[in-house]
């Protein structure tokens, strides 16, 4: 329920998108908003008002002049109990009439009447959007503070392939998901480490752990969501990568030291969520090793720690280490974050959240331990988000 009691107007235009405005709406609904829609007459002749009045529980606005508002004035009653307006699929057209100011029907005048921030995701062919006219008018409305959500870019009703594409609804949730949260890490570099890691014994058999990565990705979801751009770099996971997030994949240590290493100067904070194997086969075999006898001896050599080599570096980036132990969590995290000297470790007993949707953590600092109430990993880790970007300030 991610927004939870925010009040969103969603303008439909014409173009065969419309359709995917109503797997947005039933969306939205499920995370908590209210959703009043808006419809340009063009609109109604791909999906009709009834489907959206169905979808939203409301009643369906077209018509500039309805009465069924007191005042007879939607394009302001309806703009100012919004916390937010988006229009999706926003056609050519609209965003030319946007762009002039123009206000011949109910929601290009409820638009420019409104006091609420405004998003809009374009929809058309790929000429159109391409079209020096439609560029003009989208610069214009990126200038005025009209955030533009794409378009995407793959086949099109028309046969053609190309940019003009509308997002998918669930992309369209995560931006407005996103827009609602503080920007607090806005113009930082972060990078994360995130999953576990994978140290072969031959072709097909390896040395691995039970993280299931989903606290490294929310973590990388909720400090994108936070305004930082965001390098993921990740052991074998079946996550996808949150949307906004340029992900590096990874295997072994090995790896994804070297990954981290060759970024890490660069970027302003460094968390590292990943689980780490600790060792590593010292000479895995080529061939797929038979079970030719009763028992078997690896040898197993130390892996390169991540955290404490980027800690280490002659201008490090504020560094965020995890710890997640089976027993007497405070003596090994705050151990952890003075032998390394980190300036924050967020640890959690395995029992609490390892592999699952929930998690139980405690931040440790120089001031002391910092328990967080148990939440989801989202809800967790914009909670750590919060706390780091209160400790760069």
């Amino acid at each position: 329920m991610e927004l939870l009691g925010k009040k969103i107007v969603l303008g439909i235009t014409g173009g065969i998108a419309a359709y995917k405005a109503a797997e947005l709406t039933r969306l939205l609904l499920k995370q908590g908003a209210e959703v009043q829609v808006v419809m340009t007459e063009a609109a109604t002749h791909f999906v009709g008002p009834v489907t959206f009045q169905a979808l939203s529980g409301k009643p369906v606005f077209t018509d500039q002049w309805d009465a069924r508002m007191a005042n007879n004035m939607a394009h302001i009653d309806l703009s100012r109990e919004a916390d937010l307006i988006l229009v999706a699929p926003a056609s050519a057209d609209f965003l030319a009439r946007v762009a002039q100011g123009q206000a011949g029907d109910l929601l290009t005048t409820l638009v420019l009447a409104r006091d609420c921030p405004l998003l809009v995701a374009p929809a058309m062919n790929r000429q159109m959007w391409e079209n020096p006219a439609t560029q003009r008018n989208a610069a214009t409305l990126a200038a005025d503070g009209i955030a533009i959500l794409g378009p995407g870019c793959g086949e099109q009703a028309c046969g053609e392939t190309g940019d003009g594409r509308m997002l998918e609804p669930a992309e369209l949730l995560e931006e407005i998901i996103a827009f609602f949260q503080p920007k607090v890490l806005a113009g930082r570099k972060v990078l994360l480490t995130a999953g576990p890691t994978f140290e072969a014994l031959d072709p097909v058999r390896g040395i691995t752990n039970l993280s299931s990565g989903k606290m490294g990705y929310a973590l990388a979801r909720a400090c994108r969501q936070a305004g930082a751009e965001v390098l993921l770099v990740s052991g074998p996971t079946g996550l996808p990568c949150p949307r906004g997030v340029v992900r590096v994949d990874v295997t072994a240590a090995l790896e994804m030291h070297q990954a981290v290493l060759a970024k890490a100067a660069a970027s302003d904070v460094f968390i590292g969520v990943a689980a780490v194997a600790d060792y590593r086969p010292a000479t895995p075999a080529e061939r797929k090793i038979k079970k030719s006898a009763a028992t078997m001896q690896v040898d197993l050599v130390k892996n390169p720690d991540i955290l404490a080599d980027v800690a280490a570096l002659p201008k490090p980036p504020y560094c965020v280490g995890f710890a997640a132990e089976s027993h007497d969590l405070p003596t090994y995290a705050e151990g952890k974050r003075v032998n390394k000297k980190l300036p924050l470790v967020v640890g959690n007993l395995i029992t609490d959240g390892f592999g699952g949707d929930h998690n139980t953590v405690v931040l440790f600092d120089a001031a002391g331990a910092h328990p967080l109430p148990t939440a989801s990993k989202a809800e967790v880790a914009r909670a750590i988000v919060a706390a780091i970007a209160e400790r760069l300030a």
